[in-house]
């Protein structure tokens, strides 16, 4: 049986090197024309087995078997999670790009673990050691890394085990490829430097070496075309489907079924069929194509296509294909009774997102593929009257509808998803704090006022007069007593600026109203009033100081140097 290209997908952290990587096997410079050097779209690169020969001249006396490689470059913020097929990854293999000066940075981790998720065989490309101090290139890898300076060697040992030690955190063993003697048990780090190509052979050399004794089985195709959708792009006016096919052969004017998030498969004709260019981002008209390969499709059915969709090629089997899928896309989208709401740019992505935030411990009630929209925010709503911090929406590299009414509900988008992560997680600690400390001011008040002796406005009938807020928030209707625990009365009425308020904060100045007291005689030689507390309430406040300010916390001492001149025991 024949065998196809092994999909090797690049992945790795944001300007670790990806791109540069790839433009040393495919010798272009797709680097330099990317926006902001950032691979912008996934993109695939046929690349057949007389380039593996001349990129890789350690293979002249080895008979490789595979055809070539199919290299996919992802985007650093995705992670290479668009990619998966049958529950799985739809790499074959992988190559994880990590600097050497600065090795597992947040996106690095994400890969491990989706790797890891998916049992997606991979080695490490060290990359840039050219910009270890003093390094110098000395013929082959071996020989060059074993005879740099002693200053240089020592340097790069430090990085390297550095590495490894972060990597074995994230339960890979690993070695340098030349010392690994299992492959199924470490993890084969190759140095190298995209800038001045050393080592570029040698990933090659390492990456045939994987492909031919632990992947044949993996390899072997079947005649039944099937695939991924990665695209649906708009190209001279007409809508195009980007995809993989990853196995199997595809034909003009065969029917393929394609998966949807309703659970109703698509049943569409290819009228045309593009096949990608070996060793270019150019298509051809072709009428037949064969995995692994990119492809464009020209379909006569293209509504409710989305990115991220299995696809397979019709013959006669549409209700067994229908189970397929959905079973497919169900096991992706596996949702909790309750938690945020979720949305992504293609199902690979939905379902790695999701693998994500279930290790983070954060709980997805739905979850969907496409732009956030009205029903999204509907949906988070009613989170609001459950779990406050569940009135969430995630968009993973998805637009968000213009003019929507969120009404409390919190919208999170971004590119990149350990920042979205990262941002869900700092604001939920945030909110839950506030929650807990609007819980905690919901029992009494907790103020200084600091008697303005020079504004007494109205002396008794009732008692109007200025004070200073020296710490805590004044509220209308509080109980005050004095530097004594005596009694005084409930503030009435403050007024700011001659406008009536309901609370006054901190160094604020204000008139209070307070009714029953005669100003004169009962506060006349006093300097400070505190809001009234119970023990019970300040033990309370004691136990959650952590949601205090600092400037509440003294107020709070304050009153219990008052309060224990009666009791000593009050409060402990």
């Amino acid at each position: 049986m024949a065998i196809r290209q092994p999909i090797v997908t690049v992945a790795g952290h944001v300007d670790h090197g990806k791109t540069s990587i790839l433009d040393c096997f495919r010798g272009s410079c797709v680097q330099s024309g990317e926006a902001g050097g950032i691979t912008q779209k996934i993109s695939f690169t046929k690349y057949p087995l007389s380039q593996i020969k001349k990129a890789c001249g350690l293979l002249d006396d080895v008979n490789l078997e595979i055809p070539g490689f199919l290299f996919i470059d992802t985007p650093g913020h995705a992670a290479f999670t668009s990619l998966r097929n049958r529950g799985g990854s739809l790499a074959d293999l992988a190559i994880l790009v990590v600097s050497a000066k600065e090795g597992i940075k947040p996106q690095t981790a994400e890969v491990l673990k989706i790797l890891r998720e998916n049992k997606t065989p991979f080695l490490i490309a060290f990359n840039k050691i050219d910009t270890i101090s003093g390094w110098r290139s000395r013929g082959g890898l071996k020989e060059s890394i074993e005879g740099q300076a002693i200053n240089v060697k020592q340097e790069f040992d430090e990085a390297l085990l550095t590495f490894q030690g972060a990597l074995s955190s994230h339960g890979f063993e690993s070695d340098l490829y030349y010392e690994v003697e299992d492959f199924t048990k470490k993890i084969a780090i190759v140095p190298c430097s995209a800038k001045t190509k050393e080592g570029i052979a040698e990933l090659l050399f390492v990456l045939c070496g994987l492909s031919q004794k632990y992947l044949k089985e993996r390899l072997e195709v079947s005649l039944i075309g099937k695939g991924v959708i990665l695209e649906v792009k708009k190209e001279k006016g007409m809508d195009c489907i980007e995809a993989i096919l990853y196995d199997g052969i595809l034909k003009v004017g065969d029917e393929v079924v394609i998966a949807s998030l309703t659970g109703q498969v698509i049943v569409s004709k290819i009228r045309a069929l593009e096949e990608i260019v070996p060793l270019s981002f150019k298509y051809k008209n072709v009428k037949s194509v064969s995995a692994a390969t990119g492809i464009r499709l020209h379909l006569t059915t293209k509504e409710g296509i989305v990115s991220g969709m299995p696809f397979q090629k019709l013959e006669g089997n549409l209700k067994e294909i229908s189970a397929e899928f959905e079973e497919e896309v169900s096991e992706a989208i596996e949702v909790d009774k309750k938690g945020i709401i979720v949305k992504a740019d293609s199902l690979g992505s939905l379902e790695a997102l999701l693998i994500l935030l279930k290790q983070e411990g954060i709980s997805v009630v739905k979850a969907g593929i496409g732009s956030v929209g009205k029903a999204d925010v509907v949906n988070a709503k009613a989170n609001l009257e459950i779990n406050e911090l569940d009135a969430v929406i995630l968009g993973f590299n998805v637009d968000i509808e213009e003019g929507l009414e969120l009404g409390g509900v919190k919208i999170f988008s971004d590119e990149v998803v350990y920042k979205l992560i990262d941002n869900l997680k700092e604001w939920r600690g945030v909110r839950q704090a506030e929650i807990e400390r609007e819980k905690l001011m919901g029992l009494v008040p907790i103020v200084k006022l600091e008697i303005l002796h020079k504004y007494v406005f109205r002396n008794s009938n009732p008692a109007i007069f200025g004070v200073r807020v020296a710490g805590g928030k004044l509220l209308k209707g509080c109980f005050l007593i004095d530097e004594d625990d005596a009694k005084v009365a409930r503030v009435k009425g403050i007024q700011l600026d001659k406008e009536n308020v309901d609370s006054a904060s901190e160094n604020e100045e204000v008139a209070v109203s307070l009714p029953g007291v005669n100003f004169e005689r009962r506060l006349g030689d006093k300097k400070f009033l505190y809001a009234d507390m119970g023990a019970k309430d300040f033990k309370k406040f004691k136990e959650n100081k952590d949601l205090l300010s600092d400037s509440e916390k003294r107020v709070l001492m304050g009153l219990a140097e008052v309060k224990r001149g009666k009791n000593a025991g009050w409060g402990s």
